[in-house]
Order: C-alpha cells, then structure tokens, then sequence
C-alpha cells in the first residue's frame, strides 16, 4: 500500500466533554470540524491527548464513532486502540477497522513491566485482529517502556507494520528507526519541541499534542521544511518552543491549558477528566496571554 497519506501534520484529537464531563458528540463534531478547515492532513484519535486511560470502553469507541462519521473519506484517520488488557484492545481495533479507520496504532502495556515477548504478542494480536495497517507507538516517558532495534526489526516483518509514531526526546531514535525502516516507512515525529529537528533526520510526518492548539504553526512549519527554507523553519519552531513552554507553566493540566486557548476560539470541548487537573483562579487569565502569543505568531508565519 501506499504510504503518502499519512505525511504530513497529524493533530492528536483532544476529549471533548460536556458540561457534566461526559464524552460530547456535539463537541467532538465541532473539534472535528475546527481541525479540519485548518488544513490537517489527519487525526490521531483515542491517544494520549484524547485522555484515552481515562475511558472506559463504551467511551473510547464513542470518541472513535463521532469522529469518523465526521471526517471518514476527508482525511487520514488512525485510530489509537492501546488499552489496559490485549482483550480491550483487539474490541476496540476490530471498531476502528469497521468505521473505516485507516490505521491502527497502540503504545505497549502499560503498569505491569513485560519483557519484550508480551509486548511483541500484544502488538501482534491486535494486527492479527483487523486487516489494517499498524503505526508502532513508542513513548517511553509514559509508559516505561523504549522500543528496541530488535524488537522493532522483529515487528517489522509483519507486512502490517507500516510505520511507529516516536514520542522519544532523542531525535537519534528517530534517525534509526528511519534507517531501519526504508523508503517505504512512516516515522512520525512525536515531541513537538523538536518538530523540525525530527523531519530534519528523517521523520516524515508529525503526529502531536500541542498542534490542535496552533495548527497553523505546524502547518507552516511542514511548509518550511518541505520547501527547504530552514531559517525560517528554525524560526518558527523557537516561537512554537515558547508557547509549548507557556502551555506548561501554569498550575494545571496542559490539556486543560490548550482546551482553555481554544474556547477564546470560539470551540468549547469542556475541561479535563481526573485526575489530570483543570485551569483555575488567576491561571485563567494567563491563558489569554497564551493565546496572543499563538495569535502574534500565527500573524507573523502565516501570510
């Protein structure tokens, strides 16, 4: 198959809850609809930025559902099935391929320390449960887990495995698991600090949680890299590091920050689910000057 229509810049899909914090089929259409007049190339739905370990099952395949009866066809869509128990997820993956998913993608086992053979089989049984392309997820900070060379030349052999979304800080990781992989091999970018640096040595794609905050930024940063002007691409990416840092200063969740920056948009997708911590008191009125911050940059990149 072909890889091309998952380049490009990949928002991972916010929660979207309703006043008494339930999952909102209203808000997720109108998030949905937000991202994609931007210009997303696709979503990243049900992961880390969608509070997945929050959800229970019903909610998860929810999220999954409003989505893609709204963009399916528009845009590329994967769905992020990683769940407590391999049961879990292999439901949500045969959803997603009855949705009309693109792809799967699922980080390791979390809480439990496995050896590399659990996770093996844990990937695997989700590939063998659908016939859609898998997107490794490699997040060590969260889930304790690195993916090695071995293992991943290991999955690799499985014709499913068309590419991994590295949410490492090393962009060496990046570098390698391109190498490994070939021509023919997604490596999305993860740490969204380092969105340049990553396409520079060998990402082709970004998949991030800070690009449904400003996705114009991104947008114009892939803009940059792909038409070769790097100044600016370094540029860009220093004022992107200042917002991601602003987003983090505040007493709260930086979930609950960026969902905050997008109701000054005009796009209400409520707060955030415990134990992940809201925006309160004085921090609510720093949001505002977060936002000038995305909108002085966006005036700036964007013509």
């Amino acid at each position: 198959m072909t890889v091309e229509k998952f380049k490009g810049v990949f928002p991972a899909f916010y929660a979207c809850y309703d006043e008494a914090g339930e999952i909102s089929e209203s808000r997720t259409i109108e998030l949905c609809h937000y991202l994609y007049e931007k210009g997303i190339n696709g979503l990243y739905v049900s992961g880390s930025s969608g509070e997945c370990i929050y959800h229970n099952l019903e909610e998860r395949k929810a999220t999954l559902k409003y989505v893609a009866e709204t963009l399916r066809g528009k845009i590329t869509l994967i769905a992020h099935v990683g769940a407590p128990s391999t049961r879990e997820s292999v439901i949500l993956a045969k959803y997603a391929e009855e949705l009309g998913y693109d792809a799967l993608s699922a980080i390791p086992p979390i809480y439990f320390r496995l050896p590399e053979s659990a996770i093996f089989n844990y990937w695997t049984e989700i590939m063998d449960a659908t016939e859609l392309p898998f997107i490794i997820y490699n997040i060590p900070q969260t889930t304790g887990y690195s993916l090695s060379i071995n293992l991943f030349r290991k999955l690799k052999e499985n014709k499913k495995v068309i590419g991994v979304k590295n949410s490492s800080m090393p962009v060496l990781d990046i570098e390698r698991f391109k190498a490994e992989g070939g021509d023919n091999f997604i490596v999305f970018n993860g740490p969204d600090e380092q969105y340049i640096s990553g396409r520079l040595i060998g990402a082709d794609s970004g998949i991030g949680g800070t690009y449904g905050a400003m996705p114009e930024l991104f947008l114009k940063a892939e803009e940059f890299v792909k038409s070769g002007n790097f100044e600016q691409a370094g540029k860009i990416q220093r004022d992107i590091n200042d917002i991601i840092i602003a987003l983090c200063s505040l007493n709260g969740s930086m979930y609950s920050v960026i969902k905050e920056v997008l109701k000054l948009n005009g796009i209400n997708i409520g707060s955030v689910r415990g134990p992940l911590e809201p925006v309160t008191g004085e921090d609510l009125e720093k949001v505002k000057d977060i936002k000038q911050m995305i909108d002085n940059a966006i005036q700036k990149y964007v013509k």
